[in-house]
C-alpha cells in the first residue's frame, strides 16, 4: 500500500511540474517571437504585413490581453504546484490539459514565424480542444475565492481568446490560399464569424455568468469595430453584439440570485 502511494505520488508531483514548465516554457517562446523572432518577423509583422487585409483582425492594441493571458496562467501554475494542490481532484483532471494547450501554443508560434499558416491553424486546435476539454471540468457553483481567480479565470480568459485566434488563424490560413469566398464578400463572411463567436459566447458565457469570458469576447470585438471603423455595416455589427452580451450578463446576474432564493424557499 505505501509503495503504490508512493508512485501515485511521484506521478502527481510530475503532473505538477509539467504543468508549470509548460506554462512558462510557452511565455518565454511568446516573448522571443516579439522580442527576438527567428526567422527575423514577429507574429504582429507578419500579421500586419501579410495579412493586414483580413477584416476579422482586431487592432493592435487588442493583443495587449496576452500580458493578462500569461498573468493568470502563471499564477495557476504556481498555485497547482504547491503541495496543498496536489491532491485536487479539479487540478489533477486539468492539469495535463493546460500543459498540453501549452506546449501547442509553442508549435503554434513555430509555425506561424515561419509562415506555415496551416500548419499553425492545426497547432490553433491543439490549444482550442485541451481548453474546452479543461473549461468543461470547471464547476460553475461552490468555489473559493482562490478557485475563481487562479483557476476559473485564467482559464476562461485564455480560452475566450483563442476562440477568437482560431476564427482569425482560420481567415488567415484561407487568405494565405487566396480562397475567394464562394461569391461571398469579405465582410459578410466576417460578419458570419463574428455572429457565430457571438452565438458560441452566448452559451457558454451567459449560462455560468462567466464575465471573464464574456469580457474577453468584448474586449476582440470592440478591437475588430475599431480596426474596421470606416465599414459601418461590420463596425456596427461588432458593437451591437458587443452590446447585447453585456446586457444579457447584467440582466441573468440580477436575475440568478432571486432565482436562487426562490429555489431555497421551496
Amino acid at each position: 500500500m505505501y509503495h503504490r502511494y508512493t508512485v501515485n505520488n511521484k506521478y502527481l508531483v510530475i503532473r505538477q511540474i509539467f504543468t508549470l514548465v509548460s506554462v512558462v516554457a510557452a511565455f518565454a517562446m511568446n516573448v522571443v517571437a516579439n522580442v527576438n523572432p527567428p526567422n527575423g518577423l514577429s507574429i504582429g509583422e507578419i500579421s500586419n504585413k501579410f495579412f493586414g487585409d483580413v477584416l476579422i483582425t482586431p487592432a493592435n492594441y487588442a493583443f495587449a490581453i496576452w500580458g493578462i493571458i500569461y498573468l493568470g496562467l502563471i499564477s495557476f501554475g504556481i498555485y497547482q504546484v504547491l503541495p496543498s494542490s496536489r491532491n485536487n481532484l479539479l487540478l489533477r483532471r486539468i492539469g495535463y490539459k493546460i500543459a498540453i494547450a501549452s506546449v501547442a501554443q509553442i508549435v503554434w508560434v513555430i509555425c506561424f514565424l515561419y509562415r506555415q499558416y496551416a500548419l499553425s491553424f492545426l497547432a490553433m486546435l491543439g490549444i482550442l480542444l485541451p481548453l474546452i476539454a479543461a473549461y468543461l471540468y470547471l464547476p460553475s457553483t461552490r468555489i473559493t475565492k482562490w478557485q475563481r481567480w487562479l483557476i476559473h479565470t485564467p482559464i476562461s480568459v485564455y480560452l475566450s481568446w483563442i476562440v477568437l485566434a482560431t476564427i482569425l488563424n482560420g481567415a488567415i490560413t484561407l487568405e494565405s490560399w487566396q480562397w475567394n469566398g464562394w461569391g461571398v464578400s469579405e465582410e459578410i463572411w466576417t460578419i458570419i464569424m463574428l455572429s457565430v463567436a457571438a452565438l458560441i459566447t452566448h452559451l457558454v458565457a451567459i449560462p455560468r455568468l462567466d464575465f471573464a469570458y464574456g469580457m474577453v469576447f468584448i474586449w476582440g470585438v470592440i478591437a475588430i469595430a475599431v480596426r474596421n471603423s470606416d465599414r459601418l455595416l461590420l463596425s456596427g455589427t461588432a458593437i451591437g453584439l458587443s452590446l447585447a452580451l453585456i446586457i444579457l450578463l447584467l440582466s441573468f446576474s440580477f436575475y440568478a440570485p432571486i432565482h436562487r432564493d426562490r429555489e431555497n424557499n421551496y
